[in-house]
């Protein structure tokens, strides 16, 4: 019992560690454009395996920032000998932290919440996506007002079982002058094979989301609408009875 003991104890430090990595690498490598990270423990080495969008800025002059990167992940976490790989990140419409990254960005740009979503939704479909999700919920109508919630989806997302363990998924919040919106983003990658679902099917999307327009930084902002006050009815003056 003693060693099966220590045994489970290991699996759980392991993954304890492995969290706490990917939540440190998250942080550190935000502007790069931090995307996902895939750690392999082996009795020589820890390969650690991040994909960005701007590898230059992982890598930095002449592999300073990268080796800086490493020293600071062995002497946090005590892990010997890490290796870590850049790789870039080809596809930004199926990554799950980077499709929710874009919408925070939009939503406190003041952009149309119900628009954002549309787009990021349908790109992710149109890039090979075999199912997305994306929810909104917080201070979406405005400042003051209730919490709500906003959700859109498309193709086949499982919510419960060993499939769901196949589909990557990011929270980011935004926070726009209303208040706090968290962004929950659930994409099913291309070539994720599920025993109960027939592979090539065709997924038709909604007109409204197929259709959606495009969201950029031209695109008129969300205000409220102005309200022209009514005007004051004057007050005939009283006249004394004599």
């Amino acid at each position: 019992m003693g060693d099966k003991q220590k045994v489970e104890e290991k699996f759980i430090e392991d993954a304890i560690t492995r969290y706490r990595v990917s939540k440190f690498l998250e942080h550190e490598l935000d502007r790069a454009g931090f995307s996902r990270v895939g750690i392999q423990r082996t009795p020589m080495v820890t390969r650690i395996a991040v994909e960005v969008t701007n590898p230059g800025r992982v890598i930095g002059k002449r592999g300073k920032s990268i080796q800086d990167l490493t020293d600071a992940i062995h002497k946090e976490f005590k892990i010997e000998n890490p290796q870590i790989s850049v790789v870039e990140s080809t596809n930004q419409n199926i990554e799950p932290r980077l499709v929710a990254k874009r919408i925070c960005k939009y939503i406190e740009m003041g952009k149309k919440i119900r628009a954002i979503l549309h787009v990021a939704l349908r790109d992710a479909m149109r890039a090979g996506a075999l199912g997305a999700e994306i929810v909104a919920s917080g201070k979406i109508a405005a400042k003051g007002g209730r919490s709500k919630k906003l959700r859109v989806m498309a193709g086949y997302i499982p919510k419960a079982g060993e499939p769901a363990r196949q589909v990557a998924v990011s929270h980011v919040t935004a926070y726009p002058k209303s208040g706090a919106i968290g962004v929950l983003v659930r994409i099913v990658l291309p070539g994720t094979v599920f025993p109960d679902k027939v592979s090539g099917a065709k997924i038709e999307l909604p007109r409204v989301i197929s259709g959606a327009a495009d969201v950029t930084a031209s695109t008129p902002m969300e205000v409220a609408p102005k309200v022209t006050p009514m005007p004051m009815k004057k007050r005939r003056p009283m006249q004394r009875r004599r």
